[in-house]
């Protein structure tokens, strides 16, 4: 083969003939050539299985068939010995094959052929060589292909690929075989060096690396230490590391990397508020050709420290909150930072009420968990917008109004006002009179008010002897969305004025208000709405009872057929349900004239006419005597029922009967209701809890204009008010009341 390296290359011997009587035997050594004389191949007794003293018993020896005598025994140690410079090429020259070198690129293709060297056979003929056999292998085969002169060339033929980072190296024996008899063979080694190509990339232990690191770190400070292997050898297998083409200035004037040792370090300052986060992408390449890259990328996350004071920025300017808000609506979003944090949102923890606070004014402190901690403090200025949440209020739940008859029509009566708690267009409050009846003709044609300021005016004049008391509904609304609104009773009483001249009762025509019946229910709503109806009458064409006022008017003349004595059953219901109902027995007296009360006491002791004038004079010193008896009384009732006001609610009186009007004197109450703007006189006799009572009147011409209220007791506070209401409603001074029990409807 020509080559002469002694540390690779070897000598085939064919066979060593150890020869004796009865024993021989085959053993074979590999040794370098041209070895010193002396040198030991082997120990020949050991590998033959023999004694030393079999050595000189059997006369051990050594014969060659190349007829030069290269080896020699030593009898007394069995060793076989070099006996002569041993020259391979001259030895095995083309004659025999002793070890066969190959070298095949791992990127040959499968089914290349490699030609063998041809053995050699000094035997000619059918004793030459004959054929050829290869050591099984999966990667290769072995292909006899003839030439001229009858001799026959062995070939290698690769199976399928090499692949040198899995097996580098291959060892094969080809031996070859003559056609002698007995056969001889002849084998070769033959080794395949499997030569490297440039197949692999070079492979980093991760695809991704993460790794923080601090903002205050020193230039200089390693972050990373990269390792990409490449399982080619040589240059092929050498790797250099670089940032990626793409590398931003930024990274790269932040970071550098070793090519060799793919170590980065730091060679700029970090600052965590310009930049939290850097992304490098990392090649290394070998130095193959061509040259293959491997990548990774590093996911570097710069650490906050604290060197810088929190910051609060108004993400998003304070709104106006309404008062209705519900819990957590927002207000402001905030963003506290020291450069380094998060946002918050600033939101509502309860009800607001924006009449009890219409502004907020909220500290908001921002503090660092640092060391010293650094903290900054903001105000933010919250206003509550109104809701109409409030509706309008009434200086008063009700209102009373005392108005002279015959007033100037057009002239202000009473003003009411209301406030509301709210604010803007939701305070602004508008007065409206809401439709009712007042004897069957809308309040509206009465009075009217001033939408803007709650003045109440008349429309036209009002007369007593017509109209004594009527209610008026106002309402007080805002120009809220939606509106609220609340409403309130104002009760107008008309005070009598003396603009009426006696006039005889028998002569009263059609229309002639007799009396009224006024009775309060202690409900509300529909339930107290009261309606007035005439039950049983003496005569029933001759009396009539308003539906809605109570009331008594005549419905003709008067007419001396008539009887003086009148009887009305009254009765009163309520619009409830179930419906409440009471009833009222009128008695009217009818009278010719103002003296024939006192003329028929005096009618057998007739005076001539010129005692007249004596007559008169003591029909008035009477009248006058009566009259302080009367106010002595009325006084030391008053001083008495004051001072039995903390106990007592109610003051009795006794009272003459009419001049010749023979019916027993009976107790009466009469007790003011004060509980309210509403004054009423109630006058109570006998069972104080039936609901039905009797009053009897004696009518005198000036008593056609007195009228009942029969109202639920209630406590009294003052009597001169129940002085100064009899003086309105009981002008005449003559009147008689009876209390008698009526069994209630």
């Amino acid at each position: 083969m020509g080559y002469r390296d002694w540390r690779w290359q070897t000598l085939w011997w064919h066979h060593f003939f150890l020869l004796w009587s009865t024993i021989n035997g085959q053993t074979r050594y590999s040794i370098p050539e041209e070895l010193k004389q002396g040198s030991v191949v082997g120990n020949l007794a050991k590998d033959l299985g023999l004694g030393l003293s079999d050595i000189f018993d059997r006369k051990l020896r050594v014969a060659s068939e190349a007829g030069e005598q290269y080896f020699s025994v030593d009898a007394g140690k069995g060793e076989l010995l070099v006996n002569d410079r041993i020259d391979r090429e001259a030895l095995c020259g083309p004659s025999a094959i002793c070890e066969i070198a190959l070298q095949i690129a791992e990127s040959t293709a499968a089914g290349a052929r490699f030609p063998l060297e041809i053995a050699q056979d000094l035997d000619v003929g059918g004793n030459s060589v004959r054929s050829y056999t290869l050591s099984k292998d999966d990667f290769f085969s072995l292909k006899i292909k003839d030439i001229s002169g009858g001799r026959k060339v062995p070939e290698l033929v690769l199976s399928k690929s090499l692949d040198r980072e899995k097996n580098n190296i291959h060892q094969l024996q080809l031996t070859a075989i003559d056609g002698g008899n007995p056969v001889k063979s002849g084998t070769s080694q033959i080794t395949i060096n499997v030569l490297d190509n440039n197949d692999n990339f070079p492979v980093f232990e991760k695809n991704v690396y993460k790794v923080s690191v601090s903002e205050n770190s020193i230039q200089d400070a390693s972050i990373l230490k990269l390792t990409a292997e490449d399982t080619d050898e040589g240059p092929n297998g050498d790797v250099e590391y670089s940032f990626g083409m793409h590398t931003p200035d930024i990274v790269s004037s932040m970071f550098d990397i070793n090519s060799l040792t793919g170590e980065i370090r730091l060679i700029g300052k970090l600052d965590y508020e310009t930049i939290a986060n850097y992304e490098i992408d990392i090649s290394a390449r070998d130095k193959g050709t061509p040259g293959m890259e491997g990548h990774c990328t590093i996911h570097i996350e710069v650490l906050d420290e604290n060197d810088n004071a929190p910051n609060i920025l108004m993400t998003s300017q304070p709104n106006s909150v309404p008062e209705d808000a519900p819990r957590g609506t927002v207000v402001a979003l905030i963003s506290a930072r020291d450069l380094d944090s998060d946002n918050y949102a600033l939101v509502t923890g309860g009800a607001l009420d924006r009449e009890t606070f219409s502004e907020y004014n909220i500290e908001i402190a921002a503090t660092d968990s640092g060391s010293p901690p650094l903290s900054t403090k903001k105000i933010i200025n919250v206003n509550i917008t109104d809701v109409n949440d409030n509706p309008p209020v009434f200086s008063q739940p009700t209102y009373a109004v005392y108005l002279k008859e015959n007033g100037v029509p057009g002239s202000i009566m009473y003003s009411v006002s209301a406030s509301d708690l709210d604010f803007g267009e939701n305070a602004k409050i508008s007065y409206s009179i809401l439709d009712s009846k007042v004897q069957d003709v809308s309040v509206s044609s009465y009075v009217y008010i001033n939408s803007d300021n709650g003045s109440i005016y008349s429309m036209h004049s009002f007369d007593y002897e017509k109209l004594k008391v009527f209610q008026i509904q106002v309402q007080a609304k805002d120009q809220g969305s939606p509106s609220l609104s609340s409403n309130t009773t104002v009760h107008v009483f008309i005070l009598d004025q003396n603009d009426n001249a006696p006039a005889d009762a028998r002569s009263a025509k059609a229309g002639h208000l007799v009396t009224k019946v006024t009775a309060v229910d202690a409900d509300s709503g529909h339930n107290a709405w009261i309606s007035y109806k005439l039950a049983e009458a003496t005569d029933a064409s001759l009396f009539t009872v308003n539906l809605y006022t109570g009331e008594v008017r005549t419905k003709r003349a008067a007419s001396e057929q008539d009887d003086s004595s009148q009887r009305l059953l009254i009765e009163i219901k309520d619009d409830g349900e179930p419906v409440q109902s009471a009833t009222v027995t009128v008695s009217i007296l009818l009278e010719d004239g103002l003296h024939e009360p006192i003329l028929d006491l005096r009618q057998k002791t007739a005076e001539p006419s010129r005692k007249t004038g004596r007559i008169t004079l003591y029909l008035i010193l009477s009248l006058a005597s009566v009259s302080v008896l009367s106010l002595v009384t009325f006084l030391i009732l008053a001083v008495k029922c004051m001072r039995n006001s903390n106990s007592s609610g109610s003051c009795c009186m006794r009272r003459s009967d009419c001049d010749n009007y023979k019916n027993p004197n009976r107790n009466m109450q009469i007790q003011l209701n004060t509980d309210g703007p509403i004054k009423y006189v109630e006058v109570l006799g006998g069972d104080m809890m039936s609901q039905s009572q009797s009053f009897r009147s004696c009518m005198s011409p000036m008593s056609e204009y007195s009228d009942f209220t029969l109202i639920k007791p209630s406590s009294t506070t003052d009597f001169k008010e129940v002085i100064s209401v009899l003086d309105a409603s009981l002008p005449d001074s003559t009147w008689t009341f009876e209390s008698q029990q009526v069994s209630s409807d």
